[in-house]
């Protein structure tokens, strides 16, 4: 299970590109021409959530990345498959309605949180190693 952690990179970046796509979809739908990014409030949703991912992604790569480097990759996979699923499910409660983007947020932050911990461990474990 060593590339468990690669899998869960490249479905991280496919949730990103998915979230891309739904902008791409909504400009043509609800006419809104870049570089606007406000206009109609589905738009305006689905805007958030891509750039909301982006956020979540710059939190969560380098913290899944260290944690896999000093953990168990099925342990760290695992968590990593947990942020990928909170973030799907984020994404879609959210451009459904903002009000409902609560649960997978949560789970998405306790996630990150968990690899952060396990990749600051590691990390001093090795500093105080040697």
């Amino acid at each position: 299970m060593t590339y468990l952690p690669d899998l869960v990179t490249l479905l991280a970046v496919a949730v990103f590109f998915g979230c891309g796509t739904a902008v791409a979809v909504a400009r043509g739908r609800y006419k809104i021409a870049a570089p606007a990014t406000t206009g109609h409030p589905d738009f305006e949703r689905v805007f958030r959530v891509q750039m909301n991912t982006l956020e979540a992604l710059a939190l969560f790569l380098p913290a899944f990345w260290i944690a896999a480097r000093y953990s168990d990759p099925r342990l760290v996979g695992g968590i990593g498959l947990s942020w990928v699923g909170a973030r799907i499910w984020y994404a879609i409660a959210y451009a459904k309605d903002a009000k409902k983007r609560g649960p997978g947020f949560t789970i998405g932050t306790v996630a990150t949180t968990a690899l952060w911990l396990i990749a600051a461990y590691g990390v001093v474990r090795a500093m105080t190693a040697g």
